[in-house]
């Protein structure tokens, strides 16, 4: 044996699982393609949101709050500012579907949150230019995870603790035996007791059949803007934000790369939804098509008279999508030897920490979770 676990892909959860698995064990192996965080890599785009009050299965939230808590220890860690923490809007029509949506399993959970009305937003967040029947709900937990300094933070963490982590080593094949999982990249092969695919928009390949039917690799595109006043855009002014309705969804987070008394500093804002498939994550499109330019122009023109409306700087990412955006968390059967960790669908990063944890616990032998049926892998043999 080479090992007792190997980990492929190093990226938003891969990293995380590395992290993890290092502390159960001495014996942890990490297989990343390029070098962690690289420029082709879902985990590209600067931030991502984390927030607690999250659309979906009532089941999230366990999985939010390990991972909220694990994004504090990763910063105990390695002494690194990874979550800053602002708050997060969602902002819809009141009463309408989406605002519906968000409240089901907020109250469920009973999650912190604050209902604001459009004279409370226009009062306490004024960059935002709301429709008359608008209002929001606030999350005084969400903020923005740096996810470059995560993904490296956590795989230095990894390494501190004994794990091997292979760059430039794609995994061409993974082969279950009756010893064991061989991995093989090129003319090398390595053996070991279990492997954790966790490798996004490249998993396809190293899937079954069977998950590769319920699966598809879309192309996820960001778009920043520059504001005309920094100062009110910074993250003590500004808190993440999800906004939908039927005709435009966009969401966002605040200015993180300069100073408050800095001009020029960019502001996240990106269409919702918009992922399109792509047969090839290395082979995509990454500059924005002339109708996804022009949608975004005129939403970030009407939701906020207070940037610029012209993109300053744009790109794209492959992720892995399932047929009902749940992730893939779970062994590919019961006698198999090979976990899965992938399909996070385009929302992954703000629970990479946790998703990390309960892969490197289950993959490791060392704990298993319940509640999760709704990302199990087994859930599409029946259909």
């Amino acid at each position: 044996m080479d090992g007792k676990l190997a980990v492929i892909g190093l990226g938003s959860i891969g990293s995380m699982a590395l992290w993890q698995a290092s502390r159960l064990s001495d014996s942890v192996v990490g297989f990343e393609s390029h070098t962690p965080a690289h420029a082709r890599s879902a985990v590209g785009g600067d931030t991502r949101l984390f927030r607690m009050i999250y659309r979906g299965s009532p089941g999230y939230y366990p999985i939010l709050e390990r991972s909220r808590n694990l994004w504090a220890e990763l910063e105990a860690e390695t002494g690194l500012e990874i979550l800053t923490r602002c708050g997060g809007l969602s902002i819809g029509t009141t009463d309408g579907p989406y605002l519906r949506s968000v409240l089901e399993p907020t109250r469920i959970n009973r999650a912190a949150h604050q209902i604001l009305t459009g004279e409370e937003m226009a009062e306490r967040y004024p960059q935002h230019n709301l429709r008359a029947d608008d209002s929001a709900v606030f999350d005084p937990n969400a903020g923005v995870l740096r996810t470059d300094r995560a993904v490296t933070a956590a795989i230095a963490a990894a390494r501190a603790n004994g794990a091997t982590v292979l760059n430039n080593t794609p995994a061409s094949s993974i082969r279950e035996t009756n010893d064991g999982v061989v991995v093989t990249s090129g003319d090398t092969s390595w053996t070991f007791e279990h492997v954790l695919i966790a490798s996004g928009g490249w998993s396809q390949q190293l899937m079954p059949d069977y998950l590769k039917a319920h699966t598809e690799t879309r192309r996820v595109f960001l778009s920043w803007f520059v504001a005309r006043d920094a100062a009110q855009f910074t993250p003590e002014k500004f808190p993440t934000f999800s906004r939908m309705y039927e005709d435009r969804a966009m969401y966002g987070a605040p200015a993180v790369d300069g100073a408050p008394a800095v001009d020029g500093v960019t502001v996240k804002a990106t269409l919702d939804g918009r992922g399109t498939v792509t047969t090839d994550p290395n082979g995509f499109p990454r500059e924005l098509s002339t109708a996804e330019t022009a949608e975004t122009f005129d939403t970030v023109t009407e939701f906020f008279p207070g940037l610029i409306p012209t993109i300053v700087r744009s790109d794209a990412f492959p992720d892995l999508y399932t047929e009902d955006r749940n992730p893939l968390l779970g062994w590919l059967s019961e006698s198999s030897r090979i976990y899965c960790a992938t399909g996070f669908s385009g929302g992954g990063f703000k629970n990479a920490s946790g998703y990390g944890h309960i892969a490197a616990c289950e993959a490791l032998g060392k704990q298993s979770f319940d509640g999760l049926d709704f990302v199990r892998p087994e859930r599409f043999k029946t259909r």
